[in-house]
């Protein structure tokens, strides 16, 4: 019975934590559905097994990202998405077991978020360069902890989330309550004080007025850039109607595959997206398709007024299963729908080009969600950053959300402005605080238009983020070591 019990809470801390993550955004949640998951791993007077904590963690990531994910199904089936949330809870299993291990020891409070980050670090990186979209982080962009990013990035954050989460369990035990009464408060009080830090306007070293185009798309789903050209006018008509009404941006966003025919080989394309350019007389960048030698780029392709065709980012990190297909013809014997999955290469620049003589970071779309994207960027001189996306396949779900969260926390981390260019929505004007000053509804044309500043700082995070996120995998592993060696040495005794 008591199996049961932990099942239906583990079940419920899932449930909880995912009200965390955006729309919801309530950042308490995360802290609380976390510290849920860590008490039904804890021995209240009877031993979890091991197999057992397995599945109460398996339970809890279930449930969490079956209601965080039904957007990769919206027009491909539940399939996709009910496969895609097992195989990110399948990690779960390696943090119940050494979880298990962890809350019997007295103070495992604070070894279990060390534990838990090796864990998210893992789902985050394999296979496929892992799925980093379910980070825990994600959920605090709304509360103090995401302050922490400044110094250690995701990685702390999260950390920091589930140390206060776990230390609420061990209030409970008298002779362990100051310390967790410690791990409780200590996070919170970092955050705000890291809080006094972010948005540094001494390193300001100018500003830029910025023009975000959303120009929406002919019809949802798959087949959104199934009309040729279709999405290329739409762009184009939005833009030259901002130069019509006497608005002179510095710079313009278009999003990514805004130009559904490459312009760099289509001579129709090139003269709407130069009409376009020459009619606003601004750098504007514009996403599109363009070829590689054993595949396709995804494009950010920036036009000057004045010189025409400049510099482009080609996308790094791809969506595994929708950009490009691993094993392709092996999953087709499960599925026909591995053949809508993409055939794109990844590029390998440093996420920077020149627009108008101002460098500007770029993270397309999925690439806002892994570390290195906007890291490199900021590390290469970029004093503004754009994260060009087109949500259209996913229609009014909740993904376009989710994934402005996360400009938001890049935002933070980095100390720098996002321009948020969407091809249907929601796109978004996001300042160094992380705070949305515009932002746009789902399918409709519009634009945001705002003078932002330019920044030349380099966070802690930005510079040694990746080695933070080292340092505390590697402790988190050692004492997951040391709580697997001290319960077989008493396993022993006792026999």
């Amino acid at each position: 019975m008591h199996l049961l019990l932990r099942l239906l809470a583990a079940a419920v801390s899932g449930f909880i934590t995912y009200a965390s993550y955006e729309p919801l955004g309530w950042w308490v949640a995360g802290v609380l559905g976390v510290g849920l998951l860590y008490a039904c791993l804890v021995p209240w007077g009877r031993r979890v097994q091991l197999w057992a904590g397995a599945l109460i963690a398996f339970v809890h990531s279930v449930i969490l990202y079956l209601l965080l994910l039904p957007w990769v199904g919206e027009f491909v089936g539940a399939v996709p998405y009910v496969a895609l949330s097992i195989a990110c809870a399948i990690y779960a299993l390696l943090t119940g077991v050494g979880g298990v291990w962890i809350a019997r020891w007295r103070y495992g409070f604070l070894a279990f978020p060390f534990f838990y980050v090796a864990v998210e670090f893992l789902r985050s990186s394999m296979p496929f360069g892992g799925f980093s979209w379910v980070r825990l982080a994600w959920g605090q962009v709304n509360g103090p902890l995401v302050n922490l990013s400044v110094w250690g990035g995701p990685a702390l954050v999260t950390l920091a989330a589930v140390l206060v989460g776990a230390g609420l369990t061990g209030l409970y035990y008298r002779r362990t309550r100051v310390i967790a009464a410690g791990a409780v408060i200590a996070p919170l009080i970092l955050g705000l004080i890291a809080g006094i830090g972010v948005n540094r306007p001494d390193a300001t070293v100018g500003s830029v007025d910025v023009a975000a185009i959303q120009g929406n798309v002919p019809r949802m789903g798959l087949d959104t850039h199934t009309q040729e050209r279709a999405v290329l006018r739409n762009h184009a008509r939005v833009t030259e109607e901002l130069a019509a009404s006497g608005a002179e941006p510095d710079l313009v966003f278009w999003p990514e595959n805004s130009s559904d025919v490459n312009p760099l080989t289509n001579e129709e394309a090139g003269a709407i997206v130069d009409e376009a350019v020459q009619a606003i007389d601004a750098p504007v960048m514009v996403g599109t398709i363009t070829g590689a030698e054993d595949g396709t780029y995804n494009t950010m392709q920036v036009f000057d007024p004045v010189t025409g065709p400049g510099e482009d980012h080609h996308k790094r990190f791809l969506v595994p299963f929708g950009e490009w297909m691993p094993y392709r013809d092996f999953f087709r014997n499960f599925s026909e729908l591995v053949d809508y999955a993409g055939n794109f290469v990844p590029g390998d620049g440093n996420g920077v080009v020149d627009m108008g003589g101002l460098p500007v970071g770029v993270a397309t779309c999925y690439e806002v969600a892994y570390d290195p994207a906007y890291r490199t960027a900021v590390l290469d001189g970029a004093q503004i950053l754009t994260t060009p996306t087109n949500n259209a396949t996913f229609g009014f779900t909740d993904q376009t959300y989710q994934q402005l969260a996360m400009s938001r926390f890049r935002a933070i981390e980095t100390d720098r402005a996002v321009v948020v260019a969407a091809t249907s929505g929601t796109s978004a004007i996001v300042h160094p605080d992380g705070t949305v000053t515009q932002d746009t509804n789902l399918f409709e044309p519009a634009v945001l238009q705002e003078t932002l500043p330019l920044r030349d700082s380099v966070t802690f995070a930005v510079r040694h983020g990746e080695k933070v996120q080292l340092a505390l995998i590697i402790i988190g592993l050692f004492l997951v070591l040391a709580a697997w060696w001290t319960n077989r040495r008493r396993s022993l005794r006792s026999e």
